[in-house]
């Protein structure tokens, strides 16, 4: 089911985001859809990492670095 919601953007950013469908030939709601998804993923992965890290600190884990001589 799909849903519709209304938001307000700046000129500049109507802007900005009706060059970019232009120039990929794309709807700029697919445009809106995608950096939306993008954005709710980062969030996502940061809770994520969020609710992990007092688990990584007890092994020892500071690091993205220490992760990945954990993991070669």
């Amino acid at each position: 089911m799909n849903a519709t919601i209304s938001v307000k953007i700046t000129s500049r950013m109507k802007s900005r985001i009706d060059r970019i469908a232009r120039r990929g030939h794309l709807r700029k709601a697919d445009i809106i859809r995608g950096a939306l998804d993008r954005y709710m993923a980062r969030m996502e992965l940061h809770d994520i990492r969020e609710s992990l890290l007092p688990e990584a600190r007890q092994k020892g884990i500071f690091s993205d670095e220490d992760v990945f001589k954990r993991v070669s």
